[in-house]
């Protein structure tokens, strides 16, 4: 039996065409829930895995599967459905999961032949027994997956060519903030994996560097922090050679012994959502936690990178708090906090938050004409009616925030800073014209999608 696990790509995101620009490669992620589900798949079945984002391949001449499965977020559901419908073409049975198939079943449904909601662990062997005695359901519900039993990932199936590998050791997220559909579909529990597999895992990693997938690596309660060094211990331990960059709350500032184990283990860099540099603005996306402790966001952000640890802060553009001069603020907060690198992000409603039904019941989603308008949905398009802005003037606080953050002065400060401190001023420079590249890149993306859309359109109506 063969059988295809596919990765759809989607062209509009940039970041991910590594042929423009081979410093993207540090900008893939690999498939790791295929990788995974490989792990689970018995060996009388003969897998490949097909990540788009390195290239499409030709499959009118590949050897006819007996099932092909794939994951897609929103933003890759219309690849999906095309890399589907070629299958099905074929007669080949297709299956589809994720987080997009998860939260929008019916349209899935109309576009393969089975889908699995939730997390797919559970039921995929069922899924490949239905298969081959030709009795596949039209829906199988996988749920919250048992995490102790999660198989080591199959590392060995992805070619070369990626710059990151990945690991997965957590899942699940608590703070449930009105934006994310992480809650929503990994669920509030925050659950470990087995120390000992995850430092096999990393073990299996061809690359020096890893990208930790999880949404928030060190959780949020003393026992999630106590997981959490004991992890670093282990790795510490194993000496693997690894270099490491993972998602972390804010709190990862508040534990020197946590800092100190991080780094002894690999770590080199964290991601770390601000979301918005005001309190209003934290309220209003539910991001609680960041107002704990009266926190002095310049002074946590110094404490981590005195390990040598780099921070990359994450903002979020379009709140209703949010007013013109907005995109020149973020960049001075992120420039005030010391961060080294600014990853802005429009306000973007996906299906399954809190966020999506607000705005669908204010008849605020303006690109909704699905599935075609989900690619879209990569958090680097205005896709929404936002209160202060129309379409021109929400791109022009974009383009504001990168041209103020992105200036030469303000790199070779913070490339001046990352010398003095000892924490790779190589990958600082290079990271951050790499992102100014792609900003220059997203001014065209943005001239072509305002065409594409035309001016009359809804959504350069503003509220």
């Amino acid at each position: 039996m063969r059988l295809y696990l596919i990765n759809p790509r989607n062209p509009l995101v940039s970041i991910v065409n590594v042929k423009e620009s081979r410093w993207n490669r540090y900008r893939v992620w690999k498939p790791l829930s295929l990788m995974v589900l490989a792990g689970l798949t018995p060996p009388e079945w003969e897998i490949s895995i097909f990540d788009e984002n390195l290239g499409v391949p030709d499959y009118a001449s590949m050897p006819r599967p007996d099932l092909v499965g794939i994951t897609a977020f929103t933003s890759q559901a219309n690849r999906a459905y095309e890399v589907a419908a070629h299958f099905r073409g074929l007669s080949v049975p297709v299956v589809m999961g994720g987080i997009h198939a998860t939260m929008c079943l019916d349209e899935v449904m109309e576009h393969v032949d089975s889908v699995v909601t939730g997390e797919a662990e559970a039921i995929w062997p069922q899924v490949l027994r239905d298969t081959q005695v030709g009795s596949l359901k039209r829906r199988y519900d996988g749920g919250l997956a048992e995490i102790k039993d999660v198989p080591l990932a199959r590392h060995d199936l992805l070619p070369t060519g990626y710059a990151c590998g990945a690991v997965q050791t957590t899942r699940g997220c608590p703070l449930n903030c009105s934006f994310c559909s992480v809650t929503a579909f990994n669920g509030a529990q925050y659950r470990q994996r087995p120390i000992p597999d995850v430092v096999r895992e990393f073990q299996l990693v061809r690359e020096k560097r890893v990208l930790v997938v999880d949404d928030n690596l060190i959780g949020t309660r003393r026992d999630h922090i106590a997981r959490a060094k004991d992890l670093f211990r282990a790795l510490a331990q194993a000496n693997l050679h690894k270099e490491w960059v993972a998602q972390v709350t804010i709190n990862f500032a508040d534990d020197e012994e946590l800092l100190t184990l991080a780094a002894r283990a690999g770590c080199r860099g964290v991601f770390i959502g601000f979301e918005s540099p005001t309190p209003a603005g934290l309220r209003e996306l539910g991001k609680k936690f960041n107002l704990l402790k009266s926190r002095d966001f310049r002074d946590s952000v110094k404490r981590i990178q005195r390990h040598h640890i780099m921070v990359v802060g994450s903002f979020i553009i379009g709140l209703d708090i949010d007013e013109p001069g907005i995109g020149r603020r973020i960049a001075e907060a992120a420039s005030q906090y010391g961060v080294d690198s600014l990853n802005a992000l429009f306000l973007t409603p996906f299906p399954g938050t809190r966020l999506w039904d607000r705005m669908k019941s204010q008849d605020r989603i303006a690109l909704d004409a699905f599935p075609g308008d989900w690619k879209y949905y990569t958090l680097t398009f205005p896709v929404a009616r936002y209160k202060h802005f129309s379409v021109d003037g929400i791109i022009e606080e974009m383009i504001s925030c990168d041209r103020t953050f992105l200036s030469t002065p303000r790199i070779l400060r913070r490339v001046w800073s990352s010398v003095w401190q000892r924490r790779q001023p190589l990958i600082t420079l290079v990271g951050n014209l790499s992102f100014r590249k792609n900003s220059r890149l997203s001014r065209k993306v943005f001239a072509d999608f305002k065409r594409q859309r035309g001016i009359g359109h809804d959504l350069a109506r503003g509220m």
